[in-house]
């Protein structure tokens, strides 16, 4: 697992074998990023299902209790699958333009 920091966000991105590791190694980080926003870039080697995203939907409802921005970045999900509270994109540009547009809506006191 790679964590990057940028200026407004921190970006996490999968470089493991497994889905399985790679969950592992994110619970046992998230302590260092869970006031950050935070941009989840899963890999296609690690052949995630749906269903293995839906286990990201606690961390992203905890993010918006914190009035921080917890997005997935994976393009091999179909969105309509998921709550559509639930930030998932394709790009890091579209996480981007979300985490703008959810930073406007907190300073307008949404």
């Amino acid at each position: 697992m790679i964590i990057e920091q940028k200026q407004d966000y921190i970006t996490i991105t999968s470089d493991e074998n497994s889905f399985d590791e790679f969950l592992t190694n994110f619970k046992n980080s998230y302590s260092e990023i869970e006031n950050s926003n935070v941009f989840l870039s899963l890999s296609e080697k690690i052949n995630t299902k749906e269903e293995d995203i839906f286990v990201f939907l606690d961390y992203s409802k905890k993010h918006s209790e914190k009035k921080t921005t917890f997005i997935v970045i994976s393009n091999n999900v179909d969105v309509d699958k998921f709550p559509e509270t639930f930030n998932i994109v394709p790009t890091l540009q579209e996480a981007e333009d979300i985490l703008e547009m959810e930073n406007i809506q907190r300073d307008l006191g949404f």
